[in-house]
């Protein structure tokens, strides 16, 4: 059994065009800390505590944070391209880790096929999903894993953490270990995940 290797991707900010000049929608939202998440800033590192655990993360030397009154404000330099990505990645991130650290985050998935089975055994998911083998993976230390399985239903893996971007990749790893065939949807997907279907090749009539 071996552990897992995750590669973080981050997603494009949301931009706004208003009077000819571009603006970040998201960048510019200023973000309020609730009671009981310490952030501490020293230069470009930015560190968020809270209930759920504590999180780190470098900021790029040109966005420049504001705290005044438990609000953080973020700003950029100038308007240039590269900037106003940065602008509204890093406020994201900023929330999503406050986020993270005050309520955390949730994600279910539901394997669905005849004989498919998961059991958590401490940090590590035994999944069955008709290989010729069982598959065991080990879960992150910082995820929290439950599984479920009720009579009539679809099992159910239930992953909880303050880390988002951690929690994401563990989930998507999940979910490539069997992805929905087209077909008949089977595999492992999001709880409430709509999957389109393709329509299968019918029988000629002779």
């Amino acid at each position: 059994m071996s552990g897992v290797k995750f590669f973080v991707t981050f997603p494009n900010p949301v931009i706004l065009r208003t009077n000819n000049r571009i603006m970040s929608r998201i960048g510019k939202l200023p973000l309020s800390i609730p009671s009981g998440v310490q952030v501490l800033m020293d230069k470009n590192n930015v560190t968020v505590k809270g209930p759920k655990g504590e999180l780190s993360r470098l900021v790029d030397p040109d966005i420049r944070l504001e705290m005044v009154d438990g609000v953080i404000t973020v700003s950029r330099p100038t308007d240039s391209k590269r900037h106003r990505a940065l602008h509204g990645l890093y406020r994201a991130l900023l929330a999503n880790m406050v986020h993270g650290v005050s309520e955390g985050y949730t994600l279910q998935q539901e394997l669905v096929g005849v004989g498919y089975r998961a059991n958590a055994n401490g940090q590590f998911l035994e999944l069955a999903l008709g290989y010729s083998h069982d598959i065991v993976m080990q879960i992150p230390k910082e995820v929290k894993l439950a599984t479920e399985t009720l009579k009539g239903k679809n099992p159910i893996i239930t992953l909880n953490s303050h880390d988002k971007e951690l929690l994401g990749q563990v989930a998507a790893k999940i979910r490539s270990l069997r992805a929905p065939e087209p077909y008949k949807g089977k595999g492992i997907r999001f709880v409430n995940e709509i999957i389109r279907k393709k329509a299968g090749k019918s029988a000629s009539k002779k």
